[in-house]
């Protein structure tokens, strides 16, 4: 029996030691950091761009009708701006994995999946944008003491008809770009999540500015159209979900994806009732707002997806102690390990931090030079606007490294659970620290 033992001792170590050094093999032929920052690069300062002009968009529409009218809409607006994060930012980093793992090579799969997929994210929008609109009209109603109908039919029909809207044509972009880049031999883990919010605040507050806009001037005379819009779009949901159930790609986060969309639009949400208070105290906030949130949801969002690509590709099995590149526990991560080490999440790690610098002094002199007339930058105010947006990135990538590590422990999905959360916390940081910069200097 001893020496059964034994034999089966030495076995299961040679198996270790074979498992270890076909990762550490693997890891030789991961991407170095400079071929990481190349493709990061451009699509991270794209999105930026479409940040500042969401930023400059919101600076301008809150002095329409709609947003001095019904104050309960910035409650909405950041849970509306984190459904990229909940929907088309997990969209990508669900096919980016499809890809580098062999799923899109043949054109039924790829159909099915694309299918699936845009059918799935409209369902989610459409029950996302519900929940927002009567998590915002809550929060307004009760320190008001009163229920406002006009307002609430409003809220609604906007809100629905907006994140539909803008994810059919986000999730379409999404799927163009990770199929072309797969063809190009491009990992679409580095591009696709910083794509997805390229365009995503700027369209999400047009369209909410134009319908909501719209729907708030008739509402006196056509009440019956946002009834009927909310109506029509809350009808649709069991038809999406009868074609979702016979979709092997999507079917089961129909089941399991949604308590992570739906806590991540609580969570942002959270932070509307900061930047409710912020938009009508501190003047030149709003601006910034799009982007501190932006930049650290993309950088975050690349680092997850990569992470849960690497568990994708390694091991189906939900076990993860072989892995000498990611490998952690349940407990607290030690800092050095996840930004300072020499394994490949931490290098990436290193890249995305780099960027966050040169990255938000771009953004911060377009902002600077589009709203010069009424906005006056300051040395004080750079120096801390790029200290909170440091804070703000450092610990999302920490909760990242541990997060997703933890959900594959779990045996679940890191592309359909960790982006919205960790999008979700980082619209929420960012706010609170955004605020606390101009309360500081104020």
């Amino acid at each position: 029996m001893h020496e059964l033992s034994t034999a089966a001792n030495e076995k299961e170590n040679d198996d270790t030691k074979t498992i270890i050094t076909i990762d550490n093999n693997n890891s030789d032929n991961q991407e170095k950091w400079y071929t990481i920052a190349s493709q990061v690069f451009l699509p991270f300062m794209i999105a930026g761009f479409g940040m500042v002009g969401a930023g400059l968009v919101l600076e301008r529409v809150k002095t329409l009708n709609l947003f001095q009218e019904i104050p309960e809409i910035y409650i909405l607006v950041p849970a509306l701006l984190g459904l990229k994060g909940n929907l088309e930012m997990t969209l990508a980093s669900r096919l980016s994995t499809q890809a580098n793992i062999g799923n899109m090579d043949k054109r039924n799969e790829l159909k099915s999946m694309i299918i699936g997929n845009i059918i799935l994210i409209q369902l989610q929008a459409i029950v996302v944008g519900f929940l927002a609109a009567i998590v915002s009209i809550t929060m307004g109603w009760i320190p008001q003491g009163h229920f406002n109908l006009r307002h609430a039919l409003v809220l609604c029909s906007s809100s629905v008809s907006t994140a539909s809207i803008t994810s059919l044509v986000l999730g379409t972009i999404v799927i163009i770009v990770i199929v072309l880049s797969h063809k190009c031999k491009i990992n679409p883990d580095n591009i696709a999540t910083p794509i997805a919010a390229s365009l995503g605040d700027l369209t999400t507050l047009s369209i909410l500015a134009g319908i909501g806009g719209f729907l708030f001037q008739i509402i006196d005379n056509y009440t019956w159209l946002p009834i009927i819009t909310t109506i029509l779009f809350l009808f649709l949901i069991p038809v999406w979900i009868m074609i979702i159930i016979k979709n092997e790609y999507v079917k089961d986060v129909l089941i399991h994806g949604w308590a992570p969309i739906i806590a991540a639009m609580f969570i942002s949400s959270a932070g509307g009732i900061i930047l409710d208070f912020a938009i009508q105290t501190l003047h030149g906030i709003a601006v910034f707002q799009p982007v501190i949130n932006g930049v650290g949801g993309n950088l975050v969002a690349v680092q997850a997806s990569r992470l849960s690509t690497a568990f994708h590709r390694q091991d189906k099995s939900g076990e993860f102690q072989n892995h000498t590149d990611y490998d952690t526990s349940t407990n607290c991560l030690d800092p050095y390990k996840v930004f300072c080490s020499k394994q490949n999440n931490s290098s990436t790690a290193r890249v995305l931090l780099s960027l966050v610098i040169p990255g938000h002094l771009t953004f911060i002199f377009l902002i600077w030079q589009f709203t010069a007339d009424h906005f006056r930058l300051s040395f004080p105010f750079i120096i801390l606007y790029l200290i909170a947006a440091l804070i703000q990135v450092i610990i999302l990538l920490y909760i990242a490294q541990w997060m997703v590590c933890f959900v594959w422990r779990q045996n679940r999905d890191p592309d359909n659970v960790c982006i919205p959360y960790l999008t979700a916390i980082g619209d929420l940081l960012g706010t609170a620290l955004l605020t606390s910069v101009f309360l500081i200097l104020s």
